[in-house]
């Protein structure tokens, strides 16, 4: 499931978005910021008390010192009074300053714990949901659990004390503002209707799309920047830097293209927008209204001090609400797919298949006329229904695209079926709890996965209780156990670190592991797919060795290697067409014989192109 918002029209279309589609995306948003920050409004509600008053101390000061001003302008000025009023306006300084600071450690210590404890909930969320959400990039998932909990930091720390402060200030101003002059408070008012109507057009509905446009683009870069640099080794082996530098420039390109976008339609309306709420261009206003006003008699000069001692806050309050949208606007977008993710399908969890009551042997399988799709529109497997006995051996084949890996990966639940059953002895894998699932299902796929941990750490993910003895006969049955005995620190030498194996002996490093695992059934992918010719022969012998009295599926591309298997299913596109022995499918003269033409054909050309070679 996807955990996108929903599609936006392109930015340059020009074409604004239907006014509902903006409703129902700012409703989801909404939605989405009030159940992400629940566990903390609680605390952004105290914090925000602490910061109405803090921003009321930030005015009160000022408030005084014109107080004191009109006092040293009086015809006979009290300067006791004027130095109690400066005394008074130091002392709400400071005690605003202690709380403000109070208030701001709260909320971020409130941060630190809330993304905390998201990133847990995420965590424990993902290990909940089916395996097959994780065929996705790096860089996608790590943007999930890296980069969008780090933007709800400005939800949660800064957005509602910001709001609070920039609300209140102007207020409390124009309260006393009102109450000395109110047709000063009127001039007061003419920069910010200005810079009300300047930021309604800068902070358009269209606006918005071309940010999440931008961060989409964002995303993108950092999931290629990872593909370039996983990939380098491979795509300079291969002459392939260039292609591998273009994709890269390309993302690189489109991030530079949609910024460009987002920010050139604001650019000039969020100059005018500073220039009008500045301290400056208000100064200005207010001198200049205000002489013409004092010249006219309908306002004492002296009564043109608090406009331009208060009146200048007011600017500055809402100008740092301003520059905070973008933040804002990027930290509702990050909450909307973490809650999105939030409420992908989980597997649903079985209380396990009591092996006492086992209908049928542990390790036997059937697909019941299984159906599947990776999306509702598009259905990859249509009908397909076999039996897996337990200690034999049945190979999936078929054409690039015939539901292969798909089969493989619905056995142990990357995925679950859209219509109809697979069961583990007797009873259908979806009652079955995630844990006594993976004791009865194990796999080794092509693309073998090693934790940035030591070798024997990685080998106890199978069975963490494995004693020393358990790791090193399951190293030595998959052909591992000299390679890791060459090892700085043998087995508890690091991946990445102080180990770093090939191909071939990563694949065999999981074989160890799915020995250790000790599961009656057993999916393998493509299992030599990464070996070298000389490391092809070790995991043959080492799959022999894990093979061996199991239930197994494996999915093979090189013909030749599964010719003595017990039973060989064929598929084409996502329907079961074949299944028989090598023997009788040979010369069937169906789609297995086809095949099989091909691969001897193949494998005859690379025969003669290494004679040649030799010659």
């Amino acid at each position: 499931m996807t955990v996108e918002a929903a599609p936006l029209p392109a930015a340059d279309t020009g074409n604004r978005p239907p006014r509902s589609v903006v409703k129902q995306r700012k409703a989801r948003e909404t939605a989405a910021r009030k159940e992400i920050l629940a566990p903390v409004q609680r605390t952004l509600t105290g914090a925000s008390v602490i910061v109405f008053l803090t921003s009321v101390g930030a005015v009160v000061p000022f408030i005084l010192i014109v107080e004191a001003c009109r006092e040293l302008l009086a015809p006979h000025p009290d300067t006791d009074r004027v130095w109690r009023l400066l005394g008074l306006a130091v002392a709400v300084l400071v005690v605003r300053a202690l709380w403000q600071a109070v208030a701001l450690t709260w909320s971020h210590l409130s941060d630190a714990r809330f993304q905390l404890t998201v990133r847990r909930t995420l965590a424990e969320k993902l290990t909940r949901v089916p395996l097959g959400w994780f065929e996705r990039s790096s860089g996608e998932v790590k943007s999930y659990l890296q980069d969008d909990v780090d933007a709800l930091h400005y939800l949660v720390a800064h957005a509602r004390l910001d709001f609070v402060a920039a609300v209140t200030v102007p207020l409390v101003s124009l309260v006393y503002l009102i109450a000395v002059d109110w047709l000063m408070t009127l001039v007061l008012l003419i920069p910010l209707i200005l810079y009300a109507v300047l930021y309604s057009r800068m902070a358009d509905a269209d606006g918005r799309d071309r940010t999440a446009l931008f961060l989409r683009s964002e995303r993108r870069t950092q999931e290629t920047v990872i593909e370039f640099v996983d990939g380098i080794t491979v795509v300079r082996a291969f002459g392939r830097a260039g292609k591998a530098y273009t994709a890269f420039q390309q993302a690189v390109g489109e991030q530079t293209k949609r910024l460009r976008q987002m920010k050139a339609p604001i650019i000039t309306v969020q100059a005018l927008t500073d220039v009008v709420i500045a301290p400056v261009f208000v100064m200005s206003v207010v001198v200049v209204a205000g002489l013409a006003l004092v010249g006219l008699g309908w306002v004492h000069a002296v009564d043109l001090l608090p406009f331009l001692l208060v009146g200048l806050g007011i600017g500055s309050s809402l100008l740092g609400l301003a520059y905070s949208a973008q933040a804002l606007s990027a930290a509702g977008a990050a909450a909307l797919r973490l809650h999105e993710l939030q409420q992908t399908p989980e597997l649903s969890s079985g209380s396990g298949a009591p092996r006492a009551r086992a209908a049928e042997p542990a390790g036997t399988v059937r697909f019941e006329g299984v159906g599947f799709g990776y999306r509702a529109d598009r259905q990859v497997l249509h009908g397909i229904s076999f039996e897996l006995t337990p200690g034999t051996v049945t190979a999936l084949v078929g054409p690039s695209g015939s539901g292969k890996s798909t089969v493989a990966k619905l056995l142990p639940r990357f995925h679950d079926v859209d219509s109809g059953r697979i069961t583990l002895a007797g009873t259908d894998i979806r009652d079955y709890g995630s844990a006594d699932l993976y004791r009865s299902v194990g796999f080794v796929f092509q693309d073998v996965r090693l934790i940035g941990a030591s070798i024997r750490e990685n080998l106890r993910l199978a069975r963490p209780d494995a004693d020393d003895a358990a790791l090193e006969r399951a190293a030595r049955a998959a052909r591992i156990h000299d390679r890791i005995a060459t090892l700085p620190r043998g087995y508890d030498s690091e991946i990445g670190v102080d180990a770093t194996l090939s191909g071939g002996e990563a694949q065999r490093l999981s074989i160890a592991r799915a020995l250790l695992a000790d599961t009656p059934v057993l999916v393998l992918d493509e299992a030599t797919a990464f070996a070298d010719p000389e490391s092809e022969a070790a995991v043959q012998d080492a799959l022999a060795t894990l093979v061996a009295g199991r239930t197994v599926l494996v999915i093979a591309h090189r013909l030749h290697t599964i010719t003595n298997v017990d039973n060989i299913l064929v598929l084409n596109d996502g329907a079961l067409v074949e299944q028989g022995r090598h023997e009788s499918l040979r010369y069937a003269g169906g789609l297995y014989q086809q095949l099989w033409e091909l691969n001897e054909a193949a494998v005859g050309e690379v025969a003669l192109a290494g004679t040649e070679e030799n010659r």
